[in-house]
C-alpha cells in the first residue's frame, strides 16, 4: 500500500458550496447507505432463517441464540479497532475491505456447512463488519459541516432499515423458493456488486481537496481543536457516556429484531411466516421513518438556535421512553391490532438514538479523533448484539413461550435506563468547551 494510504485522516478546508464537493458528498453518502443496506441484510439472514436452520442443524433456541452470538464475539473489539484505525488509514480502503470480507465469510454456508462451518463463519463476519458503522459515519460526516451532518447521519441509519426492509421480504422468497443456503449466496453476490461500486466511485474527502491545510471543519470551524486530546478524556465526558448508554438499548432491539423477532411473531404470537415477515419489514420501515423524522425535526431546532442538548438529546431520549412504554406493554398484550402497533412502537421508534449519538458525540470530538471515539462507543454498544440472543434462547428453551414475553419485558427496561440517560447527561455544548484547551 502506498505511503499515501497510510497517512493520518485530517481534514482540509474546500469551499463546500462548490458543485463538486456537494456532487462527492453526496455520491459517497448514497454509496454509504447502500454498504449499510447490504450489512444488515447479512444480520438479517440468521433470523429470517431461524426455522429452517435450526430443524436442518438439530439446534435448540439455546443453541441457535449461542450460534447467534458468536458474531459479536470480536464484533466489538473488531469495532473498537477499526474507529481508531480509521483515524489513521483512508476509510476508503477499509471500506473496501470489509465489504470483500462479508461475501467471503457467507460462502460456506451457501456451499453446503454445517454447524461448524456456521459458527466459524458468524465470528469472521462479524469481525469484519465490527468496524462498518463507525467507518462509514466517520467518512460521511466528514463531507459535512456540523450543523448539516443530521440528514447524512440519519441516511446511513435509513440504509440499516432499508436493508432489513428489503431483505426480510426478499430472503424470506429465497429461503421458501431456492432454500436457506441460497439466501447466503444472495447477500454475498450484493457485497461484491457493492465492493465494486466503491472501487470506482468511493473517495474521501481529504484526497479531493486542498486547502488551508489540517484542522478545519468543512464550514471552516477550528475543529481539530486539540490534536493531542486523548480518548480518556473523550470517554469521561457525559455526552459520549450518555450517548453510549441510550445508544446500547436500541442496539439491543437491533438484535432481537435481527434474530429473535421473527421467531417471536411466528412461534410466540403465531403469525405465519410470511406474516411476520411483513411485520419485521414494518418494524425497520418505522424506524426508518422515525430517523428521517428526527434528523428533520433537529436540523429545524438548530437553525433555530437550539442547543443540542434538547435539539438532539432530548428528541432521542423521548422516542426510547416512549419505545420502552410501548414494550412493557407488548409484553403483556396476546395476538391483535394492538399488538400490531405496540410492535412498530416499541422496536421502531427507539432506531432514532443510533443517529442521534453518533452526531451528538462527532459535535464533541475534533475531527482527528472522530473515527476511534465512534469506534470505541461502538464497541461498547454492540456488546448487547453478544448478550440479547442467548439471553432470549435461554428465556425460551426454559420458559416457552413466555420466555419471548420476558425478553420483551427487560427490553423495556433496558429503553428505559437508555432514554433516561440520554436525557439526563448528554449535552454536547458543555462538553466541547470542557474539552476545549
Amino acid at each position: 500500500m502506498p505511503h499515501t494510504d497510510l497517512a493520518p485522516v485530517t481534514l482540509t478546508d474546500p469551499v463546500t458550496t462548490s458543485r463538486s464537493h456537494r456532487r462527492h458528498a453526496w455520491t459517497v453518502t448514497g454509496l454509504l447507505v447502500v454498504f449499510m443496506m447490504v450489512n444488515f441484510a447479512d444480520k438479517s439472514v440468521l433470523g429470517l432463517a431461524a426455522d429452517p436452520i435450526r430443524h436442518d442443524l438439530g439446534l435448540s433456541a439455546t443453541g441457535f441464540g449461542l450460534a447467534n452470538s458468536t458474531f459479536f464475539l470480536f464484533f466489538s473489539v473488531c469495532c473498537a479497532a477499526g474507529g481508531l484505525l480509521a483515524d489513521r488509514v483512508r476509510p476508503r480502503w477499509l471500506l473496501l475491505g470489509m465489504a470483500l470480507l462479508w461475501s467471503i465469510a457467507q460462502m460456506p454456508m451457501a456451499l453446503g456447512g454445517g454447524l461448524s462451518a456456521l459458527v466459524a463463519s458468524r465470528i469472521v463476519l462479524g469481525a469484519a463488519e465490527g468496524p462498518a458503522f463507525p467507518v462509514a459515519q466517520h467518512s460521511a460526516l466528514a463531507w459535512f459541516p456540523d450543523r448539516r451532518r443530521n440528514l447524512p447521519g440519519a441516511l446511513l441509519n435509513v440504509g440499516v432499515a432499508l436493508g432489513v426492509v428489503l431483505a426480510a421480504p426478499g430472503l424470506t422468497w429465497v429461503i421458501q423458493h431456492h432454500g436457506w443456503r441460497s439466501a447466503f449466496a444472495a447477500v454475498a453476490v450484493a457485497g461484491v456488486v457493492w465492493a465494486a461500486a466503491w472501487a470506482v466511485f468511493g473517495r474521501d474527502r481529504t484526497t479531493e481537496t486542498g486547502g488551508q491545510g489540517a484542522g478545519t471543519d468543512p464550514d471552516g470551524s477550528a475543529e481539530e481543536r486539540s490534536p493531542d486530546l486523548s480518548y480518556r478524556r473523550i470517554l469521561g465526558t457525559r455526552t459520549w457516556i450518555g450517548a453510549t448508554i441510550g445508544y446500547f438499548s436500541t442496539y439491543w432491539v437491533i438484535a432481537l429484531s435481527l434474530v429473535w423477532v421473527p421467531s417471536y411473531l411466528h412461534d410466540g404470537l403465531g403469525y405465519p411466516a410470511t406474516t411476520a415477515a411483513g411485520l419485521v419489514a414494518g418494524i425497520w420501515a418505522v424506524s426508518g421513518i422515525a430517523m428521517l423524522g428526527q434528523a428533520g425535526v433537529t436540523g429545524w431546532l438548530l437553525r433555530r438556535g437550539v442547543t443540542s442538548r434538547w435539539a438532539r438529546a432530548r428528541v432521542g431520549g423521548i422516542t426510547l421512553l416512549v419505545s420502552a412504554l410501548g414494550c412493557a406493554i407488548l409484553s403483556q398484550a396476546a395476538r391483535g391490532p394492538l399488538t400490531v402497533l405496540l410492535l412498530l412502537v416499541g422496536f421502531g421508534l427507539c432506531g432514532t438514538m443510533s443517529t442521534v449519538a453518533v452526531t451528538s458525540v462527532a459535535e464533541v470530538v475534533p475531527a482527528g479523533r472522530r473515527g476511534g471515539a465512534l469506534g470505541l462507543m461502538n464497541a461498547v454498544v454492540t456488546t448487547g448484539g453478544l448478550i440479547a440472543p442467548a439471553l432470549t434462547g435461554y428465556l425460551v428453551d426454559t420458559q416457552g413461550r413466555s420466555g419471548y414475553q420476558h425478553a420483551v419485558l427487560l427490553t423495556a427496561v433496558l429503553l428505559l435506563l437508555g432514554g433516561t440517560a440520554a436525557v439526563t447527561l448528554i449535552d454536547p455544548a458543555r462538553d466541547a468547551r470542557r474539552l476545549a484547551p
